[in-house]
């Protein structure tokens, strides 16, 4: 089953009077939506009880949870230290997603703006190696990590590397952000075809398991010859990517993707409009 939902709590959430993200679950359910992206991009700094109680709502009412990790996270630095601490922060975002329930946690690589790019991604390869050894022993062992496509040019995260990263390990889902996708293309994702030469590409990788079951970032996108600047609103059509291109390359190749919405202060809101497109194209 194909799942919608946002990263973080939309700004009308906070408006309506809730203040605790455990009344997110519900909240959504409420809205017909069915994911819920948790941010821990500042630092892992929710406790247990917060987490616990987040997972018993999103279990009571059919919420697919994730987490997205510290966004310092730099697997490819050449300065030990950060790689060490990159571990640790995935490893806190592991712990956190035990507690919460959560089957996913969604990674930034880094930057490779002071090496070659074939340095940063075998840097960043070692690096998530240990990083999954470590979460095996820790009894981690049953959530994904799931490495993002990023949307500046500067930064290891290209669709390529980050299909090459998950390569290492069958229980590595990637996280493809269609936005970033679009920005680091320079805005090349204009038709079906496009988003289905990107699906295309994720199955002769990973194969038919991965692609079926991928993870997903959706949002329009402002962009400069450098890549990524801004996220945008479904309602700022001046930006792509259009989703409806992608809801029909994921119906067509029969695709049920968790699809997490970025858009600026309205990713709920814009969820549910991407959720009505998908259904209009594939008449459900």
């Amino acid at each position: 089953m194909i799942r919608f939902g946002p990263s973080g709590n939309s700004d009308i959430f906070y408006e309506q009077g809730y203040k605790s993200s455990a009344q997110m679950p519900a909240w959504l359910e409420k809205m017909s939506l069915n994911a819920y992206e948790y941010q821990c991009s500042k630092g892992v700094k929710i406790s247990s009880q917060l987490a616990g109680q987040i997972g018993e709502q999103a279990r009571l009412n059919d919420i697919f949870l994730s987490i997205h990790a510290p966004y310092y996270i730099n697997m490819a630095s050449e300065e030990k230290e950060k790689r060490i601490n990159s571990i640790v922060y995935m490893l806190e975002t592991l712990q956190a997603a035990k507690w919460m329930g959560a089957k996913r946690i969604v990674v930034h690589t880094g930057s490779c703006s002071r090496t070659s790019r074939e340095h940063a991604l075998q840097t960043a390869k070692q690096v998530l190696k240990d990083t999954i050894n470590e979460a095996d022993a820790a009894g981690f062992g049953d959530i994904a990590i799931c490495p993002e496509v990023l949307g500046k040019l500067n930064q290891l995260g290209s669709l390529e590397e980050v299909l090459e990263l998950c390569t290492l390990d069958e229980r590595l889902i990637p996280t493809i952000d269609f936005g970033h996708l679009h920005a680091r293309c320079m805005g090349c994702l204009n038709s079906t075809k496009d988003f289905e030469q990107i699906l295309d590409r994720i199955e002769s990788t990973l194969g038919e398991y991965r692609l079926k079951n991928l993870h997903s970032h959706f949002s329009r996108i402002e962009f400069t010859p450098g890549g990524e600047k801004k996220h945008w609103t479904q309602d700022d059509t001046q930006f792509g990517p259009e989703f409806e291109y992608l809801a029909e390359a994921l119906y067509n190749k029969r695709v049920e993707p968790v699809i997490i919405c970025e858009s600026r202060g309205k990713m709920a809101e814009d969820a549910l409009k991407l959720k009505n497109i998908y259904n209009r194209i594939s008449g459900g």
